[in-house]
């Protein structure tokens, strides 16, 4: 699961993204609120832990815009232990509160706690339908498609084929088993007809379509969506 720790200290974000990859997490770093939100906006995060006082934005405010949106689980750090801070925090969306100098066992058993619980309510499963990779987003249940926060708009088998790839991003399909998978028939030389929506696909997605971020080619095996 992705992390992401927001600090302006780089040595606390260091010591806990250490902490946390040697449990097998994957760990998103960002110094302030602005850089946490834009984290979240181009990576599929599952649990944020956030420092208060942060320069740009501060951890409140960013808190309270990330809550706008999503309900990932969030810790709130803080040097301070007054009892305002905390209760703020928590009244905001914050899930959980740690005063620092803090355990850092102890923080990686909420961190444990807290991603239990998500699981659990089903949160993650909830957006089951949606496939993400990068700054790509395809959301299947309303069909809507965006790039960076821009909605692309494709014919159907154009968003079938994306569907495909970006569902099972980084794993490489060959020709025939998009035509098969996206046509339901056997394939009969389909490599003209799959390259042709592939190139549509790329005019749409890609700012530049001769150097693809997302969808690319594997010569002589297939394609793929790169997982980002």
């Amino acid at each position: 699961m992705n992390i992401l720790v927001c600090d302006d200290d780089k040595e606390i974000v260091d010591a806990i993204g250490i902490y946390l990859e040697n449990e097998g997490y994957t760990i998103f770093k960002a110094a302030n609120g602005l850089e946490a939100i834009e984290r979240i906006a181009n990576h599929q995060i599952h649990l944020i832990i956030m420092d208060i006082m942060m320069p740009k934005m501060d951890g409140i405010r960013a808190t309270m815009k990330i809550r706008e949106e999503n309900n990932i689980p969030l810790i709130m750090l803080s040097a301070k232990s007054e009892d305002y801070d905390k209760i703020l925090g928590l009244n905001i969306g914050a899930d959980d509160y740690m005063t620092k100098p803090f355990n850092p066992l102890e923080l990686i058993a909420r961190v444990k706690s807290q991603l239990r619980r998500y699981t659990t309510l089903g949160s993650l499963e909830t957006k089951s339908h949606v496939y993400r990779t990068g700054g790509l987003e395809i959301d299947d249940e309303s069909k809507i498609i965006t790039v960076d926060g821009e909605a692309v708009h494709l014919t159907p088998v154009q968003y079938k084929i994306l569907r495909l790839l970006t569902a099972n991003a980084g794993r490489v399909f060959s020709i025939e088993e998009i035509y098969e998978k996206v046509w339901h028939e056997p394939s009969f030389n389909p490599e003209n007809t799959v390259a042709v929506h592939i190139r549509k696909i790329r005019e749409k997605i890609e700012i530049n379509p001769k150097e693809p971020k997302y969808l690319k080619v594997m010569w002589g095996v297939g394609y793929k969506v790169e997982k980002i």
